[in-house]
Formats: C-alpha cells, sequence, structure tokens
C-alpha cells in the first residue's frame, strides 16, 4: 500500500486544543472518568462523583472542566492523538505487501480504540445529543477518510487497484463500516464479530473492495 499524501493527520481540524497540562489533579479527573465509564454511562455519573474519585472538591473540579461533558471531550481528544500518531506511522512507513500496510492501518485503529472501549462506547452513544462531540467526532472523521481516499488513489494510479467507485466515497463507507463493527463488538449491541476476528474480517472486506480480490493482494 502506498502512503498517503502529506504527513499524517493536521491538527487544524476545529479540534479543541488539548492543554499541555502536567497537573495531577487533571489527570485525576481524567482516569476516574475513564475508569467510571467503564461501570456505567455518562448519565449516570455526577460532577461529585468525577470529583471524589480525583480526591478533590467539587469547586476545585471547576477550576479545571467546565463539565462532565468538557471532560468527555478532553478525553476523545487524547485518544483520538493516539490514534493519529499510529496511523501517521503506518501511512508514513512502506509497507512489504498491500495486504500488510492495510493491516497495520486496520489494526493501529483497532488496538488504539480496544484500550479505551469505555470511552469508545462513550462517545458513540453520546454524539446523538451532544453537539459539540458530534462536530468533534465528524472533523476526525473527515480527516481518517481523506487519508484512506488518498492511499485508495494511491493503489490505483500505481495499478495496484482497478478503477472502481469513487474513492471518497468508498472510503466513508469502509471506515463507516469499521466505526459500526468496533462498537458492535465492544457492546454486543446486535450481531457482532469476536474480538479475536475483527482485524481479520474487516481486512478481508478492505482488500475486497479497494482490489476486488482478498487472496494474492
Amino acid at each position: 500500500m502506498s502512503a498517503a499524501p502529506g504527513e499524517g493527520p493536521s491538527t487544524g481540524r476545529g479540534r479543541r486544543p488539548v492543554r499541555p497540562s502536567g497537573d495531577d489533579r487533571e489527570l485525576a479527573i481524567l482516569a476516574t472518568a475513564e475508569r467510571l465509564l467503564s461501570e456505567r454511562s455518562l448519565a449516570a455519573i455526577s460532577v461529585d462523583d468525577l470529583a471524589r474519585g480525583a480526591g478533590i472538591s467539587r469547586p476545585t473540579f471547576y477550576f479545571y472542566f467546565s463539565s462532565k461533558d468538557a471532560v468527555l471531550l478532553t478525553l476523545l481528544d487524547r485518544v483520538v492523538a493516539e490514534a493519529d500518531t499510529a496511523m501517521r506511522e503506518v501511512f508514513g512507513a512502506p509497507a512489504a505487501t498491500a495486504r500488510e500496510g492495510w493491516q497495520q492501518a486496520i489494526a493501529a485503529y483497532y488496538e488504539t480504540f480496544r484500550a479505551h472501549r469505555a470511552l469508545t462506547v462513550a462517545w458513540a452513544e453520546a454524539r446523538s445529543s451532544n453537539a459539540e462531540v458530534r462536530a468533534l467526532w465528524s472533523s476526525v472523521f473527515e480527516q481518517w477518510v481523506q487519508q484512506c481516499a488518498d492511499a485508495i488513489e494511491g493503489e490505483r494510479a500505481r495499478g495496484a487497484a482497478p478503477p472502481g467507485l469513487p474513492a471518497r466515497d468508498l472510503a466513508i463507507a469502509l471506515t463507516s463500516m469499521n466505526e459500526r463493527v468496533l462498537y458492535a463488538t465492544f457492546t454486543g449491541d446486535g450481531p457482532s464479530v469476536a474480538e479475536a476476528d475483527v482485524v481479520d474480517v474487516l481486512l478481508g472486506v478492505w482488500l475486497s473492495a479497494v482490489y476486488g480480490a482478498v487472496d494474492g493482494v
């Protein structure tokens, strides 16, 4: 797989800047939120829960965050930054084969969000009611779609993949598939792919869609 043009995901995509703070209390709030989200929904978590878990008072919490939604947005920023770094490394390094390149990209995406599965589920559920989360995820998703579309165009340009659907449309469909499959696997919401098989299943669909075949890629 050829690397996507450019130097990877841009930071200028409308996301709130992540404060470079090493304050232990801020980190404690974030860690508490991620821990509590593994136990219950965001709606069932209060600011008092976050403050108590971080060992601070409610007024001190508001020194760092305006609301629990702001905590969720900061966590999303941080995890997306992790995913961006992983994807940048994949697309910035040559792969021995197209299969290997796409496998590494899908695995990087999967492993990042699996490590933060409770947050991944919380963001997915918050998008329907939280405009900020929805807007932030939309900008992130757009960046990944463009990166994958560029990679598909690169494969077609070098003759490795045949002409087909517009690369952007294909990238939107495939990236949306990734998101839904991971959500179902992490939550058990409806039919789902076993975690041990997720990367291989997604890889097979991507290879079929991009190259028209799975074997020999």
